[in-house]
This record gives C-alpha cells, structure tokens and sequence, in this order.
C-alpha cells in the first residue's frame, strides 16, 4: 500500500517478499501480516478510579492526552488528586519524562508468549507459502527415466557431468521456421558440461550434431512402464542418438560416452522455447557481431558492434546458420559459445541475484522450459546444482568443440569425424578432472601435493601386497587383472577380494603410509595419477599380512592396459574460449 493507503493489502507482488539472506546467499520468502497493522498503538485501558467515576481517556494534568493515566475530572467538580504512599517515589511534573514504571514479570512472559506465537505463525505460514511455491516450480519440470544412463543421485561433494541437449522439436508459437517440420526432436545442439571437485573451473564440451558416430544400443522406457531396447547403428550422426526409433536422451548420454570415453551423470534438455523464456528473464543478453548481419532466413538483423538481444531475437541469433563464417554447423557452434557465455554473465550479475523479480521469472522460465533425468527431477537438486556452479569463476569456465575433421568417406563434405590426433588428450583431461585454465595458488598447491605422491622410491614388484575389488569395470575384471599381475607384472603377493561396497568412476588405490613405496610401484605398473593413490588404512590378506586395495573403477581399461591418467591440460586448444571474455561473432 502507499503513503495514501490506497489498494488492497493482497495486491502484493510476490517477488517483493522474497529477501535476501546475507547470512547464507540466498533469497527467502518472508511474507507480511494477512491484514495491515496501524503504526500507532491503541488506546489502553484507564486505570481505575477509587472514588467510583468512570473510566475514560487518560489526561495528564491539563486534560490533554498524556502519558500519564489520571482520573478523569466531572464536570463542576473538582477532585483532589490520588493520594500516594509515603514510600512511592514522588511524580515528576507535568511534561518532564520520568522513568517508566517496571512491568510485572507476568505481563512480560505473556508478551513473549503473544510475540512468539505470532512469529511462529509467520514463520509457518512463509515456510507453507515458500513449500507451495517450491511444489509448483517442481511440477513445471518434465523428468525422462533413463535408467543406469544417469546416475541414481547428485552429490554435492564429487566432480559431475551433465549433458545439456538442445532439440530441433518445433512447439510454441513463433517455431514454424525452425527445425524439421513433424521431427521428434533431434539432438540439434550438444554441450558436455564438466564441473570440477573443488569447483575452481568448469568445461563446456560442445558435441557437432553431424559427428559420425557409433550409437550404441539402449534401454528405454516405454509408457507403460515397460523396458525396451532400441538397437544401435554404426556410422551416422550424432543427433539422430536422440529421437530416432524411440530414443531418448540416455540413448544420447551412452553415445556421448562411446565417443568420447566421458560418462555423463546427468542431463538437461531443452527446446527453441527455453532460450526465449530465459533471455526474457534476465531481460535480454548482450551480443556482439564483427560486421551488420541481415539474414532473411532466420530474420536476425542487427548492427555492426553490441546489441542485446531477447525472446525471438535471441533465438534467432543462436539459430542461424548463413550470418556467420561458412555457414556451417562448426561456426554456428562458437556463435552458440559465446551467446552462452554472455547470458551466464547475465544470470550471474549483481543485477539479476539481487533482483527477486528477475530471480522468480528465471525460476519459473528454467523449469517450464526444461526437461531433465529423473535424479535431479526436483527443484532442491536443481537449486544445489545451481549453487555448485555459481561457485565456479566465469573466468575459468572453458568453453571448446571436439576437435574434428572432414568425413573422409564423403566426396562432398557434410559429415565430420573425431581428429583422433587432438582430441584424446582433451577426453582425458576432461575425465581427469584437469583445468584447462590457471585456478588459485591454493589450489595449485593441493594438486602439486598430490602429484607428489608418485615422487619417492618405489619398491620391487615381488614386494608388493594388494587386494583387488571390482568397483564397477565389466564384470571378471578383478581376476583378470589378478592374472595379469601374476604372471607378467611380478606382482605375486596379490589376491582377488571380490566386488566393492559401491561402484566407482575412477580406479583408486589405498594404502597405509608405511605401504607409499609399494603404492608408487603399483602406480607406475597400472598408469595411476597421483589422485587415484588414497593414503588411508591397510587391509589384512588372504596371509594375514597388510595390503593395498585396488578397485577397478568404471574408468578401468582393461588387465595390463594403463590408465595413464592426465594431469595436465593440453595447451592451444584450437577455438578454446573463457566465459568471462567478450567476443564478436564474424
């Protein structure tokens, strides 16, 4: 309401009543009283008279309203004042403060009662409200079971990968010129994004639609509960892993894997309609274009140098193809590279997270427009993910494409394949959890640490003691690479202790520190990195002598092939780019 008191108590904009939290970063719902409170207290009870007059407003002295509770005065009478007792202290005079008199415990302990009760009421009712509001932000998202393609939860303590796909599927007003007309929906534009353990960098991967791979074969739901197995193909684009024949986005995660060894734990997909939705949210995105492009198809126009663009604006930007370089899919990518760099700027601004109205609008555009892995289905674990990745400096956000090359099986040149030269060390790297930026001296510091661990004497290879488990390689791992070890890496004193607790993506080895001569051995015979060795306890063997543990994670290759874990970043990623830097598409 306004200084007027014009309007109704109830025509309050939600937006307004969240707050920020200065202790914990973040917005809460606090929600103001159901009726209007006056600023001015009520008039209180007179005291009451001990000549039998009735009570009324009390006067001070001169029958003006005061402080003071005096009896009121009849008319034509005078009334001589109350006698006080010979121990009160005197009163002051009339228009002089004097203390105020000391309430009763009783009356001070209902006070507490009455003030408690009605914050908890508030609190209750914004909690209910905040609850309701959280609900209906939930069931604006679409969820997809993907089964064992995403993994069963999100930690907030692990590095992670989460596919982000963009379909060609045309829905909403205003799509008719995009995508194919009655297509399912394609994997059209493909971003493997790694946010690292410590959350010092990220890597946003993009995947060319037209990369000629193996799609292997894969489990999906059917909507009657049932399972189904769409057959894989060998040979054909990468955008047809999603769509095509029933196949969903975990059809697209286990292709992303095949090709590049990565595996995904989770996904979000969205349509033409999330980059209208979201750009509207924050109010549009800057955008900056080397030279004027005018492009009939897609309807982009704008001048040479910055513009901001939103809604169909910006989808149109992300969408064309013959404003930019050869009008190819690879130059369409590095266009989408840096729209997304400048909207994360955007989103990450002091003046969209401290903005209730533009937080609330990019709440309600992210989940209608987004669909996503049945883990992460709930707006808790969307707001956590959020959370772990604003950590990240926009600084050391990379953004990269798969290093490619022209399909040599095709005379004219439509199709690329993996330039199998250049892109495993970035796989690697990527599954290693290596920046490919510069991160704190700190951390810095915590990797030459660990790097360390390889560093020192390392025993022979007859004196090495290790238990093996199976943490998630294919199934037989642990004893063929027991046979290995036995007979062709001299590592006798080894024994097959079966299946680990809970499956793990990277092999690791734990040792107790007095064992750090055998770790290094080992290390040096499997390929391990100095993040796979864990210093920790020992365990007791078949001999009843201490021992390693080695458990073969997913990442496990097979019996005496090395891991030959990265460490480092390769250097000149060819189109490598940051998310903090500006830059024109030509």
């Amino acid at each position: 309401m306004d200084a007027q008191g014009h309007g109704r108590a109830n025509d309050v904009d939600p937006a307004d009543q969240w707050v920020l939290n200065p202790a914990t970063g973040e917005y809460e719902l606090r929600l103001a009283p159901a009726a209007p409170q006056s600023p001015v207290p009520g008039p209180r009870r007179a005291a009451p008279v001990r000549n039998g007059a009735p009570g009324g407003r009390t006067t001070a002295g001169n029958g003006v309203p005061g402080s003071r509770r005096t009896a009121p005065v009849a008319p034509g009478r005078d009334v001589p004042p109350p006698r006080r007792r010979r121990d009160a202290p005197e009163e002051p005079l009339p228009g002089r403060r004097g203390r105020r008199p000391v309430k009763k415990k009783s009356n001070a302990k209902k006070a507490l009662l009455w003030t408690g009760g009605t914050m908890a009421f508030v609190l209750v009712a914004g909690a209910t409200t905040g609850w309701f509001y959280l609900k209906h932000l939930e069931g604006n998202v679409g969820t997809t079971d993907v089964g064992d393609a995403a993994a069963s939860s999100f930690s907030k303590d692990e590095a992670f990968n989460i596919l982000v796909i963009g379909t060609d599927k045309r829905t909403g007003e205003g799509n008719e010129g995009y995508g194919d007309k009655g297509s399912v929906g394609h994997a059209d534009t493909n971003i493997l994004l790694h946010v690292a353990k410590d959350r010092s960098n990220a890597t946003a991967l993009s995947i060319p639609r037209d990369l000629i791979v193996d799609i292997p074969d894969c489990q999906t739901k059917q909507e009657d509960g049932s399972d189904a197995v769409v057959a894989g193909q060998d040979g054909v684009r990468f955008n047809r892993s999603l769509g095509e024949r029933g196949r969903d986005a975990g059809c697209t995660m286990r292709t992303v894997e095949a090709a590049t060894g990565i595996t995904p734990d989770h996904f979000v997909m969205a349509d033409f309609n999330a980059v209208k939705t979201l750009t509207s949210a924050v109010d549009g995105v800057d955008v900056c274009v080397e030279k004027a492009v005018d492009d009939k198809q897609s309807k982009l126009k704008l001048p040479a140098g910055e513009s901001k663009v939103e809604g169909e604006q910006a989808l149109a930007f992300v969408r064309t193809r013959h404003a930019f370089g050869n009008s190819g899919d690879l130059d369409r990518i590095k266009v989408q590279q840096q729209f997304l760099g400048s909207l994360m700027r955007k989103m990450t601004s002091g003046d969209t997270l401290t903005s209730p109205r533009k937080l609330l609008k990019l709440a309600e555009a992210a989940t209608e427009a987004l669909t996503v892995d049945k883990a992460i289905g709930n707006v808790g674990t969307l707001k956590d993910i959020a959370l772990e990745l604003k950590k990240v400096p926009t600084k050391n956000i990379s953004f990269m494409t798969v290093p490619v090359k022209d399909n040599p099986a095709e005379t004219v040149k439509a199709t690329v394949v993996v330039d199998e030269s250049q892109a495993p060390p970035i796989f690697e790297a990527i599954k290693n959890d290596v920046s490919f930026t510069e991160v704190k001296t700190e951390q810095k510091k915590e990797k030459a640490e660990i790097a360390a661990r390889l560093k020192g004497t390392k025993s022979a290879a007859s004196d090495v003691r290790v238990s093996i488990l199976n943490g998630g390689a294919p199934a037989g791992s642990a004893q063929q690479q027991l046979a290995y070890f036995q007979t062709e890496a001299g590592v006798t004193k080894s024994d097959n202790a079966g299946n680990a607790e809970a499956p793990l993506a990277k092999t690791t080895l734990e040792y107790d520190p007095d064992q750090a001569d055998q770790a290094r051995r080992l290390a040096d015979i499997m390929g391990l990195s100095g993040a796979a060795l864990k210093p920790g306890k020992s365990v007791t063997n078949a001999q009843g002598l201490p021992a390693m543990t080695l458990t073969l994670g997913k990442d496990f290759k097979g019996a005496g092939v090395k891991l030959n874990a990265a460490t480092t970043a390769p250097a000149n990623v060819a189109g490598r780019s940051t998310a903090d830097k500006v830059q024109c598409a030509s």
